[in-house]
């Protein structure tokens, strides 16, 4: 938890440290590979893709010695799918856009239910702040606010990882649609989000 309320504050020293730590004990367990996740994100933020990436692998590889998890709806265990958003976060801060969209519709894929009941209805919405990005990235304006529309109408909301990855769909709004009244509108909208309560 402490990595990970680092990497919401911004403190991305602070989230390799605590996951350096908390990989020293939690040797075996599932938490290990969540806890090189967020190492990886905090390396993506701080623009060091090749750590990012030699980090992502180094995760990859310890889930891959692990047995499928019992119980994957436990907060602190790591399964395949959850390990793809983790990717798909990194990715889609480093502008990889063609990666991140591929995992984004993997994970919403997985996280999706049966008749409006979604598993993981934050990674939804996480995956399509992600595909948002990519839209707009790719002189999609008004894909890019469907998309980034529809991760705010998610009823269930985390604000610190919502508020954090939407920063990223922020950005490139205001970088490459600099007054059209859509993307500021959006913005604003985003702004009230990402708010300190």
């Amino acid at each position: 938890m402490t990595a990970w309320f680092a990497l919401t504050a911004g403190d991305y020293r602070g989230v390799l440290a605590a996951g350096q730590a908390g990989e020293q004990v939690s040797a075996t367990h599932s938490v290990s590979v969540q806890l090189i996740a967020q190492q990886a994100k905090a390396f993506a933020r701080m623009g060091m893709r090749a750590e990012m990436k030699q980090t992502l692998e180094r995760g990859r590889v310890a889930l891959d010695k692990l047995q499928y998890p019992a119980n994957i709806d436990n907060h602190f265990v790591v399964d395949p799918s959850k390990y793809d958003f983790y990717v798909m976060d990194c990715y889609r801060h480093v502008g990889e856009d063609r990666l991140a969209r591929e995992l984004s519709e993997e994970v919403i894929r997985v996280s999706s239910g049966f008749q409006d009941q979604d598993r993981w209805p934050m990674r939804i919405a996480e995956a399509q702040i992600t595909l948002g990005v990519a839209a707009a990235r790719e002189g999609d304006l008004d894909g890019a606010v469907v998309y980034g529309r529809r991760a705010l109408g998610n009823g269930r909301r985390s604000l610190p990882s919502l508020s954090m990855v939407s920063r990223d769909l922020s950005s490139v709004l205001q970088e490459r649609y600099p007054g059209e009244p859509a993307a500021d509108e959006f913005v604003s909208e985003l702004r009230e989000i990402q708010r300190p309560a």
